[in-house]
């Protein structure tokens, strides 16, 4: 897990939004305990509170329960919901990029063509070499 300490973002909201990022791309999978909060923050170098703060926002999001002795685990996800969840993260990213293009003064050809020349790249590295 990586952490910025200038990021401007609260160090218990990115680790927050990394394990949110794991469950919703299945890397943490359902009934699967995340790392004890002491342990975690022992790891991480920070404070238990601030790892605390983070389990709870997840909890209050719906993504993981906890477990009164035991900690706490990764909720079953809807699919429905996790779909629309990642449709609604490419949108904001892509709006973003559009907006970054546009502060470049990218032509919107240019931009189309960035975008067709990453999907193929990441067509490759997803069928690897034939």
């Amino acid at each position: 897990m990586k952490l910025l300490q200038n990021s401007g973002i609260p160090i218990y909201q990115q680790i927050a939004e990394q394990m949110k990022t794991d469950i919703l791309a299945g890397r943490l999978k359902e009934g699967e305990y995340l790392p004890s909060i002491r342990s975690l923050a022992k790891e991480l170098k920070i404070s238990v509170i601030t790892t605390m703060k983070a389990y709870e926002q997840l909890a209050s999001e719906g993504l993981v329960t906890a477990v009164q002795g035991k900690g706490f685990y990764v909720n079953a996800q809807d699919s429905e919901m996790l779909k629309e969840q990642h449709l609604r993260r490419v949108e904001e990213a892509l709006t973003e990029a559009i907006h970054a293009a546009e502060i470049a003064g990218m032509p919107r050809g240019d931009l189309e063509m960035t975008l067709r020349v990453l999907l193929d790249m990441s067509e490759e590295q997803n069928n690897g070499p034939e």
